[in-house]
């Protein structure tokens, strides 16, 4: 048996919970639009051809704000092809992921879709093909109440209300050769200064962001951020963060332990961009939008042969989760709020089929993968200020990270009572988890979960949707606050 401690105390305040972080990502790619969020002929389907099912359930989730329409795609894409009466859009070929985009789905309908979804629109600009006019474009369509040309035809197409989006990317993934349109540092930096400020010409309230590196495995990592940030430091408010994470090899000990490089890449953005508004002499302070991030078997995607032909959303990335893959997750959802004075916006790539929590089928019923309970449960309980804890764990060797503690944990705390999330990264054996609880004033563990399963690899499906689970965690005591935390396995524990 293995025994850890951890102090509970609203004194150890990171920052207040930015419900910013609990957004997520809607590209066009494989089936997360077409049959994912969209399906006229769905049985669920509304009058706007939205799945009722997939609603439901992304509402269930907690979703806070969604990023679109890229990702890849957008490096490519004609926003006004996605625009006015749908027998008039046209198709096109989309570069990224070898398909043809037949534009059913575009700004407004995605908007639309936002507003029942309750969720708030971020919107990604093309800084590959397009630039400033493009942006200038669709920001005056987007947001301009009336009277000009763009602003009017948007409400000729059905959306008398602007749709006020706040959030703007300028551009994604840049440093990538994959992306239509690669640039270095200097040409992207150039190009999204000049773009910003000409938004802020429009709108001076705009939060901006721009594009940092792709992995902090790219050789350009840390030189990237340094050299965009030096040509856009006072005209953006954060930069992005993008990194995804798989078992390899079976090596499942370095695969729990993947948010240890989470917290190397926004330790090292972190100082990266504080060392270039030092040497600017800047008052500002760049937060990180981390809006790309999940489990991804990207080595599956990069092995596969693509499509001969052109298809219309085809099955791509679509990752059928298991138990180690919602604890990894759980863990770099951890990782995010322990950081929350810098990371202020992250999305979780994707929402819907596309390494998604959300999955669908044609015509069919849609699930929760096992990587969305970690997701909805910190969205529903995570509130108030942040707190920092840090277990007194014992530790194990990995091979791609080295020695790391087996317990992972964060809380939070509000006025009505304090929540622990932590992931158990041992994989021989149940860990006694005691909490030091003396400093909020005696509150007393009232619920207890945790999601794990006897099979390490069991996954959800569409017949067994439920096999992996929160269940109620009876294996607590309340003098020493205790708690058992089973092998390979996400928990939250409430005291009140």
């Amino acid at each position: 048996m293995h025994h850890a401690k951890l102090t509970l105390d609203p004194a150890f305040k990171v920052a207040p919970v930015s419900r910013r972080t609990f957004g997520t990502f809607v590209e066009h790619l494989g089936r997360c639009v077409y049959t994912g969020i969209y399906e006229p002929g769905h049985p669920s389907a509304d009058d706007d051809g939205f799945r009722g099912d997939v609603l439901d359930l992304t509402r269930e989730l907690g979703v806070s704000t969604v990023r679109y329409p890229g990702g890849n795609f957008v490096s490519g894409y004609r926003w006004e092809d996605g625009i006015g009466p749908r027998e008039n859009r046209p198709r096109r070929l989309d570069l990224a992921w070898h398909s043809t985009e037949p534009n059913e789905v575009g700004v407004d309908e995605f908007v639309r879709w936002c507003r029942k979804a309750g969720v708030e629109p971020m919107m990604a600009i093309n800084l590959g093909t397009r630039g400033i006019e493009a942006a200038l474009d669709m920001l005056e369509y987007c947001n301009h109440p009336s009277g000009t040309a763009l602003s009017d035809l948007r409400v000729a197409n059905g959306s008398k209300e602007p749709h006020g989006i706040r959030m703007w990317c300028l551009g994604n993934e840049m440093d990538g050769p994959w992306q239509t349109g690669h640039k270095t540092a200097r040409e992207y930096g150039r190009l999204a200064a000049e773009t910003a400020r000409a938004m802020r010409m429009v709108d001076s309230s705009l939060e901006l962001v721009a594009c940092g590196s792709s992995s902090s495995s790219m050789p350009t990592f840390g030189t990237w951020e340094a050299e965009v940030l030096e040509e856009t430091y006072d005209l953006v408010d954060f930069i992005s963060c993008h990194a995804y994470y798989e078992e390899k090899n079976g090596d499942l000990g370095s695969f729990l332990a993947c948010s240890t490089n989470m917290e190397y890449f926004i330790r090292s953005v972190v100082a990266t961009a504080d060392h270039v508004g030092a040497r600017l002499k800047s008052r500002k302070r760049i937060d990180i939008s981390f809006d790309e991030w999940n489990i991804w078997y990207l080595s599956r995607f990069q092995n596969a042969e693509p499509p001969a032909d052109w298809p219309v959303a085809p099955r791509l990335l679509e990752d059928h989760y298991h138990l180690a893959d919602a604890v990894a997750f759980g863990g770099l959802l951890i990782t995010l709020l322990r950081n929350s004075d810098r990371v202020t916006a992250a999305s979780l790539a994707q929402l819907v089929n596309v390494i998604a929590p959300i999955m669908t089928e044609p015509g069919g019923r849609a699930w929760r993968q096992t990587t969305f309970h970690p997701f909805a449960q910190a969205s529903r309980l995570a509130a108030g200020d942040v707190l920092r804890v840090e277990p007194v764990s014992p530790t194990y060797e990995t091979a791609e990270y080295g020695e790391v503690p087996l317990v992972h944990a964060v809380a939070t705390h509000s006025e009505e009572g304090t929540t622990l999330f932590a992931v158990n990264r041992s994989t021989d054996g149940p860990l006694s988890l005691e909490l030091d609880a003396r400093a909020l004033g005696g509150a007393r563990i009232v619920e207890a979960t945790t999601l794990t399963h006897p099979d390490v690899y069991a996954r959800n499906t569409a017949e067994d949707p439920d096999r992996v689970a929160p269940r109620p965690n009876t294996d607590v005591e309340h003098d020493p606050a205790r708690v058992l935390l089973p092998p390979v396995s996400w928990n939250v524990i409430r005291l009140a």
